[in-house]
């Protein structure tokens, strides 16, 4: 458990709140992220039931729950989503979503649905309070059909979800991303399967080719800083990955 501040200004934090130790959530160790402006607070993918309480311990140090003002979902698995109806419970947050998947959250125990915001496909300005704007940006199928991700202008962080994901192995703790080479290794395996296509990436690089991005933070493993950024993003950008491999019988060749 641990929390890192991304960044830090007069009135204005980003904060990775906590990593779930493996067991957790069946051995998937995931990112938990909290930004704070004049009082506001954000949760960005808060997390299953398990790490619930890490996450509230973390998050207390910054935000009190009541100043929680809105829970972003970057899409639906249950590491992002399972604990959502305690927070619902703790604080007065809206939650914002694809709006593909509104209708199958109710799955999760989640019967009162008036304050849950559908996001359109092609993402939306999202103001938390007076002065503090975050702005939505798709990510459709990476790997998630209605993935988003979330960008801090003030910060210059780009919160990617499951793009640039990690599989540690759980004798490593990095905070960071420095030597994207060495890195490659625990990224390339899972971004191949899980990753929808190549033309969904380059949706996507073209999407945030207008982003001054100095972090990208993903929902599992280190962040991304400094000229590690581009260079994960010049090798997703000749990724083949997810349909461009598969073939007849469920077989998914080597690319």
């Amino acid at each position: 458990m641990r929390n890192v501040e991304l960044f830090g200004a007069v009135g204005h934090k980003f904060i990775l709140l906590n990593e779930s130790e493996p067991g957790e959530e069946d051995g998937v160790r995931s990112n938990q992220y909290l930004i704070v402006r004049d009082g506001s607070g954000v949760l960005l993918d808060p997390g299953g039931f398990g790490v619930m309480p890490r996450v509230l311990a973390e998050m207390l140090r910054y935000a009190k729950p009541e100043q929680i003002r809105a829970i972003l979902l970057s899409h639906q698995d249950p590491d992002i989503v399972g604990g959502l109806s305690t927070w619902l419970e703790l604080t007065p947050a809206e939650v914002f979503v694809s709006s593909i998947w509104m209708r199958f959250l109710p799955h999760y125990g989640l019967r009162d649905m008036s304050r849950f915001r559908g996001v359109p496909d092609e993402g939306m300005e999202c103001e938390v309070a007076p002065g503090f704007h975050l702005r939505i940006v798709p990510a459709h199928f990476l790997h998630s059909e209605g993935q988003i991700n979330v960008y801090d202008p003030v910060s210059r962080i780009l919160f990617t979800g499951d793009i640039g994901a990690a599989m540690l192995p759980n004798d490593r703790d990095d905070a960071f991303v420095d030597d994207f080479a060495t890195h490659l290794p625990f990224i390339e395996g899972f971004h191949r399967r899980y990753m929808g296509s190549n033309h969904a990436i380059r949706c996507w690089l073209d999407t945030i080719a207008d982003l001054d991005i100095d972090m990208l933070a993903p929902q599992h493993g280190p962040i991304y800083r400094g000229r590690a950024v581009q260079d994960f993003l010049a090798w997703l950008s000749d990724l083949k990955c997810g349909i461009d491999l598969l073939e007849a019988g469920g077989r998914f060749r080597k690319a």
